[in-house]
């Protein structure tokens, strides 16, 4: 077979541009040490490794959220601790006061211990994060949140809004805890109004209880309540509502339940005749204005000593214990929060092992074969080469 010298030229040269392109190609996986640097090395093993390197960066970024949600939670759930033991302070404070031994003095030391421990709650209730966002206003982050009024009630400027975090596909966990829902909703202690005591009170008794427990009947906005000696050694009690309705229960037994227009009240006590109190509509209570109301009350000795004063005590009291359950069940919300985003972070974490490990399978360059067949290239590439060469030069003249 004659083979021309032309055809010899082209073959011999493609030849030795292969074995430099394989052998380049070798080099740059050893440079990298990956066995894919491109999609034209291994098509397949390419789709898979851009399908894990976007589920990592998925999970990575879902691991960059639960860090930030669990940062906060964890800073806000301190923080509502930290209110709890303030809270139980001025709880026992407010005990220690209905001590019969203590003198104005003695409950005015605890009154100004409980202002100072109200101040450090309003603190803490306005507590920022370390980018100056407030903890507790809700969506409302560049608000102070907690302010007294003009009154000397405390107004909320936040709302009630939970900033959620993306920590698994489809999955949301809030990162905050708003503030009114900590400090502000807890439930009145006792139902669904609020009892406000007379001066004039002379007997010893408080409302336990005042609920609508029938919903269906017309509930009027205010009432009046007046015990009455109703000339047989008893009471009645004479209900006036805000319209100016009067209705009498006769025979009033302050162990028995009283029922007007859908509401239901319980006793606890004795009343006499004379004494009266009134009600409004109230659901629920804050806690800045329930110790607020309670070292007031303390620093008026001679009120604080009276039945009246004595009930509205028993009241507060109630409602402080309403606070603090509010507040236990917020710090639970955070922690269940945070217990769900350990678990995220577990889970990510072993995806990310997985991934890793398919990805390595996939594109991570065995040196020892990748050497042997570098090797193997640069050999035959050296044979080729020298085959070329030699008959590159070789002429008819040299035979001649």
């Amino acid at each position: 077979m004659r083979i021309s010298t032309a055809q010899m030229f082209h073959q011999t040269s493609s030849n030795v541009l292969k074995g430099q392109s394989a052998t380049s190609q070798i080099l740059e996986q050893l440079a990298s040490g990956k066995k894919v640097n491109t999609a034209g090395d291994d098509p397949i093993a390419a789709a898979g490794i851009d399908n894990l390197n976007q589920q990592s960066a998925l999970t990575n970024q879902f691991l960059k959220n639960i860090d930030y949600a669990s940062n906060r939670l964890a800073v806000s759930e301190s923080k509502i601790g930290s209110a709890e033991t303030l809270i139980q302070s001025m709880h026992e404070g407010m005990l220690r006061s209905v001590n019969g031994t203590l003198n104005d003095a003695d409950r005015q030391a605890i009154a100004d211990e409980m202002r100072s421990s109200l101040e450090e709650l309003m603190s803490i209730a306005n507590s920022k994060d370390e980018s100056g966002n407030s903890l507790f206003a809700g969506f409302a982050t560049d608000t102070t949140p907690f302010a007294f009024d003009n009154s000397g009630n405390v107004v909320y400027s936040g709302d009630s809004g939970v900033r959620d975090s993306i920590v698994a596909s489809g999955i949301t966990v809030g990162s905050n805890i708003a503030g009114d829902s900590i400090f502000m909703n807890a439930a009145n202690a006792i139902g669904d109004y609020s009892v406000n005591y007379s001066a004039s009170q002379t007997g010893s008794f408080t409302v336990e209880s005042a609920k609508v427990t029938d919903a269906s009947l017309p509930v009027v906005g205010d009432y009046t309540f007046d015990f009455v000696d109703n000339g047989a050694g008893g009471l009645d009690l004479n209900v006036t509502d805000s319209s100016g309705g009067v209705d009498t229960i006769p025979n009033f037994d302050p162990s028995q339940p009283v029922t007007v227009d859908g509401i239901e009240l319980q006793f606890k006590g004795t009343p006499v005749a004379g004494d009266t109190f009134s009600m409004s509509p109230e659901t629920q209570s804050n806690i800045f204005d329930t110790l607020n109301s309670a070292i007031s009350l303390l620093e008026d000795g001679a009120k604080l000593n009276s039945p009246q004063g004595q009930s509205e005590m028993a009241q507060l009291l109630n409602n402080v214990t309403s606070g603090q359950e509010q507040m236990a069940m917020s710090r639970s919300v955070a922690g269940n929060s945070l217990k769900s985003l350990e678990s995220y972070t577990d889970t990510h974490k072993e995806e990310q092992l997985v991934n890793q490990s398919a990805l390595s399978l996939l594109e991570d360059l065995d040196y020892a074969e990748a050497i042997t067949e570098f090797e193997k290239q640069q050999l035959a590439l050296n044979a080729v080469s020298s085959v070329f060469s030699k008959v590159g030069s070789t002429s008819l003249f040299d035979y001649i």
